[in-house]
């Protein structure tokens, strides 16, 4: 099928304003949105760029996932429940394949959410993605960095470093037979899971939030800097995925992905004890592993010790654009 250029494919991608909140979406100069009243707008942007944020090849499809992905995981960590998302996305030729399965992959995520795409621009140059995600949140109900108390405990989700082997596998970093494990952790690097659910059910329980994007151990020490206070993790407290064991046997390297890898958007949160078992039930309706891997304490800085409580040094706490 043949397409008119830039306009054409917009046109192609066109649809009516159906979703709720959409008075007018795709096609004018600007869309037109009703927010829910009384609500607060939570807004984030992110900028993936090739051979900084995904490999050259990756399929489009995936691309679209992820650039929405990472959004909706900043939204999940501030208990936002996302509504609309726009698309900038720069390509070095007019490829109507490219454009059209970076759009139906952005948009299969979205469906999963009921995120509609309102709008965003398209241009020629070095390839990138930049998403803007909108999403609704009751005043005072936000979840942010700042409010981790000593005492409380400190929690994630999912499993930390799942998708650093799965990059490192697709870079020949890690090596393993194909089969079920490598397509696992390569999933979990090109098409990750913001936890949405959990985001909105942690208002009121968590104390703290912050999604894990650069690396657990970078992420966990913005989130203590924040609330002005230091933390003290576990390492053998950390979970692990079966597929991550069974490809990284040695230990020291899964710790190495499990708490600088990045790329993982789980999230970090921490509550106080006390409501550690509410934390428990809602692990088990949503069916998603919670892990505590240590505490919150009144020293700053964050401090990892291994099963005999002896300090564990890190060469690197997570990703830095500019380091």
């Amino acid at each position: 099928m043949a397409y008119a250029g830039e306009f054409g494919l917009i046109r192609r991608i066109r649809g009516p304003a159906t979703q709720r909140g959409v008075v007018l979406g795709i096609g004018d100069d600007a869309a037109l949105l009703r927010p829910t009243r009384g609500m607060l707008l939570a807004a984030c942007v992110d900028t993936l760029v090739e051979g900084t944020h995904f490999l050259p090849g990756t399929p489009w499809a995936d691309l679209g996932w992820k650039a929405l992905a990472v959004n909706l995981s900043d939204l999940a960590a501030m208990g936002a429940w996302p509504r609309w998302t726009t698309l900038a996305l720069t390509l070095p030729r007019g490829e109507p394949r490219a454009f059209l399965g970076v759009v139906t992959g952005l948009r299969r995520l979205a469906a999963r959410h009921g995120v509609a795409l309102v709008g965003g621009d398209t241009t020629r140059g070095p390839l990138s993605l930049s998403v803007q995600a909108l999403g609704e949140v009751p005043p005072r109900a936000a979840l942010r960095r700042a409010g981790a108390r000593p005492g409380d405990a400190v929690l994630v989700s999912g499993f930390p470093g799942d998708a650093a082997a799965g990059l490192a596998l697709a870079q020949g970093r890690l090596h393993a037979a194909r089969g079920s494990d490598a397509r696992r952790l390569r999933g979990r690097l090109d098409r990750p899971q913001p936890r949405v659910a959990l985001g909105v059910a942690l208002r009121g329980l968590a104390s703290a939030c912050i999604d894990v994007s650069d690396g657990l151990a970078q992420d966990l020490g913005h989130m203590l800097r924040d609330s002005g206070v230091g933390a003290e993790i576990e390492t053998q407290a950390l979970p692990a995925s079966p597929a991550l064991r069974r490809v990284v046997p040695d230990v020291a390297q899964r710790l190495r992905l499990a708490l600088a890898g990045g790329d993982d958007y789980e999230l970090c949160f921490t509550v106080e004890p006390s409501r550690l078992a509410r934390v428990a039930d809602l692990s088990r309706r949503l069916r998603l592993p919670l892990t505590c891997i240590g505490s919150v304490v009144a020293r700053r800085g964050l401090r990892v010790r291994d099963g005999a409580g002896r300090p564990v040094a890190l060469s690197q706490a997570g990703f830095d654009h500019f380091a």
